[in-house]
């Protein structure tokens, strides 16, 4: 009876086995399309464990075997930024910047090469043609109008000369008759001013502005002047420190010069013409002989002499002219 039992239950459990087991089968060829790497595992180990036998990322990792981002990655391996920066190799900012390159304000730029203050200033170009015997046209002859120079540079040039170099007087020895092909005589002409006197400006020129001749006999002048000498036979008088001549005094006086001579140091008219004929001849403007006469030659030198110094070219003996020469 118990063999019969046994026997009833183990044919029980072989159907029930074999009931179980053609599902099991039905479902192994799915589990056939795993990855190719499990083929060669052995079919009775691990057959009813999908998750463990074809798992993709322990057999076959494509993230780990052939990785792009370690193995072959574009960003590092070619990146134009880092291997070819076009800023960093050739920046044509820094290499031919037109800017610093070829600056057209600093290379040629044409107002400082063209100021006409800088290169061209007149006041530069007069510097450069400063009169040879002075050198200083500026102080010497500031002008007060066009192209006459001023009182004040005239008197400043003057007081320099005078202070610098100071001319003693002489007593000349003169010849006791004018050389008169050298010195012709003058005649009276009523009515005549000094020619130019008009534009020669300042205190120390109205004496030539105002002059004119006057014709007098020796009454009318012993009347009205008290110092009275003669030159040559010719009679001057002295009148607020010039001599004049005193015209009509004598009816053949002989007179080289009409109009003013300044009366330097208290000397007669002609000791006063020889002194400045004298310095004249030490500076290299008068070649003629001293005479005691203002004649054509003295009256040449007496204006380059003054045109040098930048004096109005007067042609006289004037009180500017005998400052500069020192002689007042």
């Amino acid at each position: 009876m118990r063999i019969l039992v046994v026997l009833i239950c183990s044919l029980a459990l072989a159907l029930v086995a074999g009931a179980q087991n053609p599902p099991e089968k039905k479902e192994q060829p799915k589990k056939k399309g795993a990855p190719a790497g499990q083929v060669s595992q052995p079919p009775g180990k691990a057959l009813g464990k999908p998750a463990e036998a074809g798992k993709p990322t322990g057999a076959g990792k494509p993230m780990t075997t052939g990785k792009p981002t370690t193995t072959g990655k574009p960003m590092e391996v070619g990146k134009p930024t880092g291997a070819g920066k076009a800023k960093a190799t050739g920046k044509p900012a820094e290499v031919g910047k037109p800017a610093e390159v070829g600056k057209a304000t600093e290379a040629g730029k044409v107002k400082p090469r063209g100021k006409a203050a800088e290169v061209g200033k007149p006041a530069e170009a007069a510097e450069a043609g400063k009169t040879k015997a002075t050198g200083k046209p500026a102080e010497v002859a500031k002008p007060t109008g066009p192209g006459k120079p001023g009182e004040s540079a005239a008197t400043t040039a003057g007081r320099t000369a005078a202070t610098g170099k100071p001319v003693q007087p002489k007593n000349f020895n003169l010849p006791k008759q004018p050389n008169t092909a050298k010195a012709p005589p003058v005649t009276f002409q009523q009515g005549k001013h000094i020619e130019g006197s008009q534009n020669w400006q300042g205190q120390s020129y109205t004496v030539f502005r105002n002059y004119t001749p006057e014709w007098h006999d020796q009454g009318w002048w012993h009347s009205h002047y008290n110092n009275i000498v003669f030159v040559f036979g010719a009679p001057y008088y002295w009148n607020a420190g010039y001599w004049f001549p005193a015209w009509g005094y004598s009816t053949n006086a002989y007179y080289a010069y009409d109009g003013p001579i300044y009366a330097s140091n208290n000397l007669p008219p002609d000791q006063v013409i020889a002194n400045v004929q004298s310095t004249l001849q030490q500076q290299g403007y008068y070649h003629g002989e001293i005479d005691g006469l203002v004649g054509p030659e003295t009256r040449g030198a007496l204006a380059a002499y003054q045109r040098d110094h930048g004096l109005y070219e007067t042609e006289a003996i004037d009180q500017p002219t005998l400052q500069s020469l020192g002689m007042a």
